[in-house]
């Protein structure tokens, strides 16, 4: 499968080229709570995935983001790009997302120490909450209001400390690194068209 938009064999500025890698050796869980390793979840050859990391499994924006990416599955699978949604909380906050919203367990995985953010050096703290880029959420009422009749709270994560966490999306080819954005605040994600741009329109 060819990928658009990308012919560098350079990583993205700011990440080194080792940071397949490096994310690849992290153990997160399924949602049904098996331990596994990300560099399992792709062929880390030629393998094209979209990794998308959730703040926590609580983020009604979140909410709405896993919403849209689930709207986009069939356009990934038909390109044999493979989409994997991981946020944070236990695989049982996992399962909570999954069945309310709903969204595919299979593309859903927890990271409960935080471990896949802290490689890929995702922003956190009280300062990503009440900035600028966080604004956008008063604007996404109208979106929010899609996936609101199915949200809980329930499935905030214990360790309250982790609502301070943000996201970020990012296209690996292999362990190649294509694409990278770091959510800059709650609802600051990234364009999902840039995505599906990237890695899911083949090159004439």
């Amino acid at each position: 499968m060819s990928v658009v938009g990308v012919s560098s064999s350079s990583s993205p500025a700011g990440f080194s080229e080792s940071i397949g890698e490096a994310l690849g050796d992290v153990s997160i869980f399924t949602a049904a709570g098996e331990s596994v390793v990300i560099k399992d979840l792709w062929d880390q050859e030629e393998g094209v995935a979209v990794v998308a990391l959730l703040r926590h499994f609580g983020c009604i924006c979140c909410w709405e983001l896993a919403s849209k990416l689930k709207e986009s599955k069939s356009r990934f699978d038909s390109a044999g790009v493979k989409l994997i949604a991981v946020g944070v909380g236990t695989p049982g906050k996992a399962r909570i997302l999954a069945e309310r919203l709903p969204f595919p367990m299979d593309s859903l995985y927890a990271d409960p120490d935080r471990k896949a953010y802290d490689v890929l050096g995702l922003h956190y703290g009280f300062g990503r909450i009440f900035n600028r880029a966080s604004a956008s959420f008063f604007l996404k009422f109208g979106a929010l209001k899609k996936v609101w009749k199915n949200y809980t709270i329930k499935a905030i994560p214990d360790d309250k400390s982790s609502i301070l966490q943000q996201g970020g999306i990012f296209i690996f080819r292999g362990k190649q690194l294509l694409y990278a954005r770091k959510d800059k605040g709650i609802s600051d994600h990234a364009p999902l068209d840039e995505i599906l741009n990237i890695c899911c329109t083949p090159v004439a």
